[in-house]
C-alpha cells in the first residue's frame, strides 16, 4: 500500500482521536474559509481578501492552541540558566 495506506491510516485517525494540533489547524481552516467568505461579500479584491483571510487564519490558530494548551507558545525555557530547572528546552536550539 505504501503512500495510500500512510494516507489512510492518518485520516482515519484524525476522524477518531485528533490530537491538538490537528484541532487547531481544522479550526484555523474553518476561521480561513468563513473569513475569505465573509471578505467576498463585501466585495474586496482577491488578494486583500485572501491575505485578509489567511491572516485571520492565524489568529484563529494562536486562538484555538491558547483555549487548547493554556498557553500561546511554549515559553522560551532558561536553557542557558544553571540555577533554575529548564522548562522547554528547544532540541534545535544550539
Amino acid at each position: 500500500m505504501g503512500f495510500l495506506g500512510d494516507l489512510k491510516e492518518e485520516v482515519v485517525g484524525f476522524v477518531r482521536d485528533p490530537t491538538d494540533e490537528q484541532k487547531a489547524l481544522l479550526f484555523a481552516v474553518v476561521v480561513m474559509l468563513i473569513a475569505d467568505r465573509a471578505l467576498w461579500w463585501i466585495d474586496f479584491p482577491f488578494v486583500v481578501r485572501t491575505t485578509a483571510a489567511v491572516g485571520i487564519g492565524f489568529i484563529g490558530l494562536f486562538l484555538a492552541s491558547y483555549l487548547l494548551t493554556g498557553q500561546f507558545v511554549p515559553p522560551d525555557g532558561n536553557a542557558d540558566d544553571e540555577d533554575e530547572p529548564q522548562e522547554y528546552v528547544d532540541e534545535l536550539d544550539p
